[in-house]
């Protein structure tokens, strides 16, 4: 029996990351998927400064992990099944590589795209110019980061 299909999400700062989230969530509900959040932290610098950098990045690992259990409460409600948590270190893209690299049963990479002046965003720009994610071809899922929690369960 095939294990259920991944949607990957990646939990960044910004103010359309929600909308990702709950339509990952709603698709995954709908099509008896499973949600992947994938929090990338960035690499440590200056190795003379060893000891601090590696108590930084403890700090920014655990605080990875408390997000990604919050997130996980709700991605679980509006899934209806346990998330899968995924931490990384270094470029978002790289992280998002090697991830869909390691797991082929991430099928759908889910982005939301700002709006306005900024543009979409340098996640979405970046994965659109490559093509291909970990050496596979996977789609790539942009939801526009000011649907209403009523226009994502209309896609769903």
């Amino acid at each position: 029996m095939p294990l259920p299909r991944k949607f990957l999400v990646v939990v960044d700062d910004s103010p359309e990351f929600d909308a990702a989230l709950r339509y990952a969530a709603r698709r995954a509900r709908s099509t008896g998927g499973r949600v992947a959040l994938l929090r990338v932290l960035p690499l440590g610098s200056d190795a003379h400064w060893s000891g601090v950098r590696d108590e930084i990045q403890r700090e920014l690992r655990s605080e990875a992990e408390a997000l990604l259990n919050r997130l996980g409460e709700e991605a679980a409600e509006r899934s209806g099944g346990q998330p899968l948590f995924l931490i990384e270190e270094g470029e978002p893209q790289d992280a998002i590589h090697k991830v869909v690299r390691d797991d082929p049963e991430i099928k759908i990479l889910v982005l939301a795209a700002g709006s306005g002046a900024r543009g979409p965003g340098p996640l979405v720009t970046a994965v659109l110019k490559q093509g291909t994610l970990g050496g596979r071809k996977l789609p790539v899922t942009i939801v526009p980061g000011e649907l209403t929690e009523a226009e994502i369960e209309d896609l769903g």
